[in-house]
């Protein structure tokens, strides 16, 4: 390791080049901070910047946990910018348009590598709002991956549009008689059912990002 580096510039930059190794994307702010026990986020954005004077990362502030190592660092695989479309609720469902626009036409992205996206094209990212898919390890704020499909089995986390009320909401979906069941994942919420044409899933949840 580079001389001019100080033990805490040392101490992250091998927890990013383990953490990248191992999980194939880089880690939050907050994953930094608890994983190399500095005392606040804003410490390890200093040094982070420090980092990146230096040549050892390349960071894009304005894609959620956009750290790249240079081939000083330790080069990370290839990234591939996921556009988030917009925010979905993981609670009582909120009104959502169900339009959808282009890529071209957002403003706001993540970035996954091609082995996370295990080559899908047709793939989004949605912003969670509320506590109710816990259980599933999505959290408020949190950012899911979906697929874009129309199709589903028992059990899938969903993207899922309430034609009647024109409302949209995440949920594990199940089949249950002549009715759908839209499952939180929360041990204090109670399910809720809707009329198989009252339901049009958007997508199938893929993976969650943990926010900053």
């Amino acid at each position: 390791m580079a001389k001019e580096l100080s033990e805490k510039q040392r101490s992250i930059l091998e927890f990013l080049q383990q953490f990248i190794v191992e999980k194939d994307y880089p880690p939050s702010i907050r994953d930094i901070q608890q994983s190399c026990g500095i005392s606040s986020t804003s410490v390890v954005d200093y040094n982070l910047k420090r980092l990146e004077e230096k040549g050892y990362i390349r960071r894009d502030r304005e894609i959620s946990r956009a750290i790249e190592l240079t081939e000083a660092g330790g080069r990370r695989a290839r990234a591939v910018r996921v556009p988030v479309a917009g925010k979905i609720a993981a609670g009582q469902p909120i009104p959502m348009p169900p339009e959808t626009r282009t890529a071209a036409e957002l403003d706001d992205y993540v970035e996954l590598t091609e082995a996370q996206t295990g080559g899908r094209q047709d793939i989004f990212a949605l912003r969670v709002e509320g506590d109710s898919m816990i259980e599933a390890h999505i959290e408020h704020g949190d950012v899911v991956i979906v697929e874009r499909t129309q199709s589903w089995k028992d059990g899938d986390i969903v993207a899922v549009w309430l034609r009647k009320d024109d409302e949209t909401t995440l949920k594990k979906l199940f089949h249950e008689g002549e009715r759908i069941r839209l499952q939180p994942m929360h041990a204090g919420m109670e399910p809720f059912f809707a009329a198989p044409e009252d339901v049009r899933v958007q997508g199938r949840v893929l993976a969650a990002i943990r926010s900053l």
